[in-house]
């Protein structure tokens, strides 16, 4: 059977480091946990599960802290984990079951499901490259939003890995990184160029954020999949500086790229519905109901987007055109992909009113 070194990098993360390591209990054949400056119990909740337990001095530099726990590694593949991540039980049962399909793959990608609804269901998902065979490949590069370019013969079995994140990033922790590294005179890769774009964005800086993500689109050395993000992440910019009309430019940019993302579709939508312009609002949300959800592109993916989110929204736009029947049949095609959702339900007991008032 292969064998797997799982290798990690924690810091501060008494609160879930055992929930981690538990839930991969067997599938790792050796476990490197490598700590970066830990003032709380990580260390000694790690030396519970291994001895394998190591000190790095953090210098700012996610993919340095990662390849030194890779070089540390003596097994034929590596996987890591956030402390923060979860494998639940029907992902563990075939993570056991994928150790003896790996003779002849390089890098094993898992969907990673970051964000979930009211019912634990993911609503954000991504493939990462999660297993790697242990050789002068398996590289991480970047200092923040660090990667390992996939190698080799590569694989997408259906196995996820969970994110349960219990508290919030070190605010401006990566934004920190990133204009450490432009202070000493780095220059920024495209991907790295994104990723900074999208830290303005979520540190307020909308401005600035619009005008990286503008020079990142300008120099053409982006990844298709963050060229899309990045006019999005422009839109937000421009909703928050209250300039709704070029948001609204920036989000049809996106289709100079590629064919629509049901994910951009809905923002359309939502664009014209905000403004109660509901004939136009309609014709996006029908659109992403049409368009088809692309599992291996590696993109940001948002599953409610290709079926619940725009009938759901649809049901509210007919409603507010009058067109009663065309609403309860969205409604009910939301039940379809969501039957426990409550927006479905409120919804189906309203009409339900409704019709019981015009009865009488």
């Amino acid at each position: 059977m292969t064998t797997i070194s799982l290798c990690m990098i924690v810091r501060d993360e008494e609160e879930v480091l055992a929930r981690c390591l538990d839930s991969a209990a067997g599938i790792a054949d050796e476990i490197i946990i490598v700590d970066t400056g830990s003032v709380d119990r990580t260390m000694e909740i790690a030396r519970e599960y291994t001895d394998q337990v190591y000190s790095f001095t953090w210098i700012d530099d996610f993919a340095a802290a990662r390849n030194y726990a890779f070089s540390l590694a003596s097994s034929e593949f590596c996987m890591w984990l956030d402390a923060d991540d979860v494998i639940l039980p029907e992902d563990h049962s075939k993570l056991l079951e994928l150790k003896n399909q790996l003779a002849e793959v390089d890098t094993v990608m898992l969907r990673y499901n970051t964000a979930f609804d009211a019912q634990g269901r993911p609503i954000f998902s991504y493939w990462r490259e999660r297993i790697v065979r242990n050789d002068s490949r398996a590289l991480w590069l970047g200092a923040v939003h660090e990667v390992i370019a996939p190698f080799g013969k590569i694989i997408h079995p259906d196995i996820a890995i969970t994110h349960r994140k219990e508290k919030p990033a070190a605010p401006g922790r990566n934004l920190k990184i990133f204009e450490g590294l432009l202070a000493r005179g780095k220059t920024l890769s495209p991907r790295e160029q994104f990723y900074y774009g999208r830290e303005l964005y979520y540190n307020e800086r909308y401005a600035d954020g619009i005008k990286v993500l503008e020079r990142f689109l300008a120099d053409q050395g982006g990844w298709l999949e963050n060229n899309i993000e990045a006019c999005r992440f422009i839109a937000y910019c421009q909703y928050h500086l209250d300039q709704a009309d070029a948001a609204l430019l920036s989000l049809l940019r996106t289709l100079v790229y590629d064919v629509p993302r049901a994910e951009v579709c809905c923002e359309l939508g939502r664009h014209f519905f905000d403004r109660e312009l509901y004939q136009q609002a309609v014709y996006w949300y029908q659109a992403a109901l049409s368009c088809h959800k692309d599992e291996l592109s590696g993109g940001f993916i948002s599953p409610d987007c290709y079926g619940y989110l725009p009938c759901i929204q649809l049901c509210v736009c007919y409603y507010r055109l009058g067109d009663m029947e065309r609403a309860i049949y969205y409604n009910e095609q939301a039940g379809t992909y969501k039957p426990d959702s409550q927006a479905y339900l409120d919804n189906q007991r309203f009409f339900a009113k409704s019709a019981l008032a015009v009865a009488k």
